[in-house]
Formats: C-alpha cells, sequence, structure tokens
C-alpha cells in the first residue's frame, strides 16, 4: 500500500477534514503503538508499512535503545511500556491536540487500514501483545464482539416464550 493510499483511507475512515490531518493520526497512533509493543514488533510492523508510515514506529523503537536502565530498557524492548486504554488515548490526544474520544476513533479508524496494509500473522503478534482493552480498537476485537453480540440475540430465552 502506498503511502497516499494509506492516508486516503484513514482521512475517509476517520472522517477527517484533510491529508494533514490523517498523517497527523497515523503518526499519534504509530507512536503510541511503538511505545505500547515490543520494539521487535514496530521493527517488523514498520517494514511492512510505506517509509513514511513506518518512520514513527523505528524512531519510537531506536529511541527506547538509549532511554532508562539496561533493565528498563531490555523490558521495554521485549514488551513495550505497560500502559492501558485511557494511557494510550491520552497520549494519541495529546499528540493529535484532540480530545481522547477522537483519538480513540482515529486510532480505530488507522488500524482498520492497517489490518488490510500488512500481513494478517503481524496483525495477530499485534493483537496478542496489546491489553484487552486497548485490542477492542482493533477490527478483528470488534468482529468479535459483534458475532458474540449477534449470538446473544438469536439464543432463545431460556425461559421459554411464556417468561417474557
Amino acid at each position: 500500500m502506498r503511502y497516499e493510499e494509506l492516508t486516503g483511507l484513514v482521512q475517509a475512515r476517520a472522517q477527517l477534514p484533510d491529508r494533514q490531518s490523517a498523517e497527523r493520526a497515523i503518526r499519534a497512533t504509530l507512536e503510541t503503538l511503538a511505545e505500547r509493543i515490543p520494539g521487535g514488533l514496530a521493527d517488523h510492523m514498520a517494514a511492512q508499512l510505506p517509509q513514511e508510515a513506518g518512520e514513527p514506529l523505528r524512531r519510537v523503537a531506536a529511541s527506547h535503545e538509549h532511554e532508562g536502565s539496561p533493565e528498563e530498557r531490555a523490558y521495554r524492548r521485549d514488551h513495550g511500556e505497560r500502559f492501558d486504554l485511557t494511557g494510550f488515548a491520552g497520549r494519541i490526544a495529546w499528540r493529535t491536540e484532540h480530545t481522547e474520544e477522537e483519538a480513540l476513533r482515529e486510532a480505530a479508524a488507522f488500524f482498520e487500514v492497517l489490518d488490510s496494509a500488512v500481513d494478517p500473522e503481524l496483525m495477530e503478534k499485534l493483537y496478542g501483545v496489546l491489553p484487552s482493552d486497548i485490542r477492542e480498537l482493533l477490527p478483528e476485537a470488534r468482529a468479535e464482539q459483534d458475532a458474540r453480540r449477534s449470538e446473544r440475540g438469536r439464543r432463545p430465552d431460556p425461559q421459554g416464550p411464556r417468561g417474557r
């Protein structure tokens, strides 16, 4: 996928006013994601994205190689920083100068596009390393939620028709 296509899809899905807003959302989401995931995974993801999109992942992953004690660097390299959805939203909101609600909407739109831009195995790895609350932003998690909701809607009432 070319960078122009990536930004155009994010702009459309997030209903952003212009390409610059889409680029800002992509950069903020990728920088925050790079802080949260293991360095090797960030590098693999960067390799599958257009150069302009992969750069924030590479930059943040590289900066983690030089910050903190050797133990902290090793932990971040293997696990990423520990923060939840609130921290994820707050970091993206700060970077984009938007509300946390807007940041989450833009991140979810970006993850939809990312899902079609990288190998499915890479998305599975990403899904596996994120905490459950952040995973809810990924298309796979939302599809599972929708399936569970549909399943609940089709289940027969245990009390039968008279129980209503």
